[in-house]
Parts: C-alpha cells; sequence; structure tokens
C-alpha cells in the first residue's frame, strides 16, 4: 500500500463526497458518481460544512463516472442506495487490484454479504455512517449531526482507520457490525417519519405525536430482532430496549433525558426527505422493508412498519416536492391503533 492510502468513493452523494472530503489529503481520493455531480465536484471543489459552523474547501479531488477508476484503489467505499448494491458490486467485478479492501458504508443490514457474494476475491467490511449529511449545492454537502464512523474490527481497516482520524473523521473498528447495523437500523426507522412530515429533524424529533410513530416501528423491530437472535448494539446513552419509552416520555421532559439525541441543527433532515423531495427512490425497502421481511419470515406482525411503508411508496408516486405533508396526530392516526 501507498503512503497516502488510494480511495476510491463508488455512488458518491451526499454521504460518499462527505466521506471523500474529509479524507482527502491524508489520502489519495477519487469520486465516482453521476457525471453532472462529478463535474461540479471538478468544475467547483467540494464544499463541506456542519456540524455546526465548520466548513472545509476541497479541491483536487479525482473525479470520475466509471467503475475504471477504482483500479489502482486501495480502499473501495461503497456508498450506492442499497438497491443499487449488487449491481455496483458488478460494474467493480474485476476492476479492482487484488489487494483491495471494500468497506460498505450504507444502510440496511444486508449490504456486505450482496458485496463479498459479488466480489469473492476481496476483503469487503461492514461500515456505518451515524449522522445525518444532506447536499446543499451541486458540489456542496451539509453533516447535520455527530457521531462517530464504525467499521467492521480487522486489520485490513487499520491504515483505513488512520487515514480517516487524520482527516479529522471520528471513526470506531468495532467487533459487532451486525449489532451496530441493527442498532442503526433502530434509528432510520424515523427516516420514513421524518420524510412524511417534511419537517426538519430537530422540529419533528421535539413533537411527542411524531415520537409516538418512532417507538410504535422500534417496538415492533425490537420484537422482531428477539424472535430472529439479533441483539442491537448500544451506541448512545440510552440502551436499544429503553428508546421506546424514551420517545413517549412528554416533550419537555424527552428534552432533558435525550438532550444529545437532539444535538442536530436546523438544517438536518433525513436522506429520505431529500429523496421524495428531488423525485428520487427512498431506501423504505432497507429499512422498514428490513423489519417487514424478517417479520414474515418469523409470523409476526408489524402494522406500523408495514403502513409506514405504504405511506412512503405513495409519497414516491408524488410529483417531486408535492407529497404530502403530515401532521404528528393525522400520521399516529393513520398508523392505527396498537
Amino acid at each position: 500500500m501507498h503512503k497516502e492510502p488510494r480511495i476510491a468513493v463508488f455512488g458518491a452523494g451526499s454521504i460518499g463526497c462527505h466521506l471523500g472530503g474529509m479524507l482527502a489529503g491524508p489520502a489519495e481520493v477519487t469520486l465516482i458518481g453521476r457525471p453532472a455531480a462529478m463535474a461540479a465536484v471538478e468544475r467547483d471543489g467540494l464544499t463541506l460544512t456542519g456540524p455546526g459552523p465548520a466548513r472545509r474547501e476541497v479541491r483536487g479531488l479525482g473525479v470520475a463516472a466509471d467503475a475504471a477508476a477504482a483500479a489502482t484503489a486501495d480502499y473501495v467505499l461503497v456508498t450506492v442506495k442499497s438497491a443499487d448494491t449488487r449491481a455496483a458490486a458488478r460494474e467493480l467485478a474485476g476492476r479492482l487490484a487484488a489487494h483491495a479492501v471494500v468497506i460498505s458504508f450504507q444502510n440496511g443490514l444486508h449490504n456486505p454479504e450482496e458485496l463479498r457474494a459479488e466480489l469473492p476475491g476481496h476483503r469487503v467490511l461492514a461500515g456505518m455512517v451515524p449522522y445525518n449529511v444532506l447536499r446543499t449545492g451541486p458540489a456542496a454537502v451539509h453533516q447535520g449531526s455527530g457521531g462517530a464512523l464504525m467499521v467492521e474490527e480487522d486489520p485490513a481497516a487499520r491504515p483505513f482507520a488512520a487515514a480517516a482520524r487524520a482527516g479529522g473523521l471520528r471513526l470506531e473498528l468495532h467487533p459487532d457490525m451486525p449489532g451496530v447495523q441493527a442498532a442503526k437500523l433502530l434509528m432510520n426507522l424515523n427516516n420514513a417519519v421524518n420524510a412524511l412530515s417534511g419537517l426538519p429533524l430537530r422540529e419533528q424529533l421535539g413533537a411527542r405525536a411524531y415520537r409516538a410513530c418512532l417507538a410504535r416501528c422500534q417496538r415492533e423491530a425490537l420484537a422482531v430482532f428477539r424472535a430472529a437472535g439479533v441483539a442491537p448494539a448500544r451506541l448512545g446513552p440510552v440502551p436499544p430496549r429503553w428508546m421506546p419509552p424514551v420517545l413517549g416520555l412528554p416533550d419537555a421532559l424527552f428534552r432533558r433525558v435525550a438532550a444529545a439525541s437532539l444535538r442536530i441543527d436546523a438544517r438536518a433532515r433525513s436522506s429520505m426527505w431529500e429523496d421524495l423531495e428531488r423525485g428520487r427512490p427512498t431506501e423504505i425497502d432497507s429499512l422498514q422493508g428490513e423489519v417487514i421481511a424478517l417479520a414474515a419470515r418469523h409470523g409476526l406482525p408489524v402494522p406500523a412498519n408495514t403502513r409506514l411503508a405504504a405511506l412512503v411508496r405513495e409519497a414516491e408516486r408524488a410529483a417531486p416536492g408535492t407529497a404530502r405533508r403530515w401532521s404528528g396526530p393525522d400520521l399516529l392516526a393513520a398508523l392505527g391503533s396498537p
């Protein structure tokens, strides 16, 4: 491996541009994404903002629209939507250096497995991004909340971890990535609630009725995880099993108990909200859809997750930016009786 690791980010949307921009300097970075987006980065450089007032201007990034640009990479970060994982892996297959390590920084539970199936000659590691990143311009992304990246504990991950930390990224190597992914899924069940609310995350999470919708989804998911023998890891101050009761607290008490969880800036919204605004398919099948599929295998009902998934699919069919914005009480009523 070179003194500065060569890193290719495949599927450089909001998360991919954020990671690539932060890694530039300690690593030689190439972003691989949609031609128009990559042309904007090449022309204007990349602007990273957040959390808070932090701002970084990044120039000199390599950009490409073809998987062939990953051929010399030591690490390939896969940041495509979960529905595109198989296609991404097939594009990369046969084009990577023999020593290249692939890291999945994606939502959902099964992306590393899908990458391994298509890239059998490569070490594939699971990763997790805990915070929200939104595109704020053609070549600008904003990190709206905090937290530490996590990557599967493996000797192959250590040079990447060193480069990430040198670039200012908080990163932990974790021995239980299935548990981390399950815990992240529990939190990501809010993406649908946030998208349907149309509100910034901090405002939406500050309203008890919206939190009640999320709590119902999490209770169903926790029951399904128990049936499947999945133990979500503890990623914050609140253990996973306590999340639904905490979400149900009155607003003033919730703000005191969950102060750390509400350290989200006023601009932050879920990526699913952004998808609906831009008329793109959402990742609902990798979030509520994961709970629904696992519940079906264990014969358990998950009505809240099922209803939210249907409402998001309905919103996907609307013209960009025109989907109904649900109030908290209306959305909770739409989920039916617990």
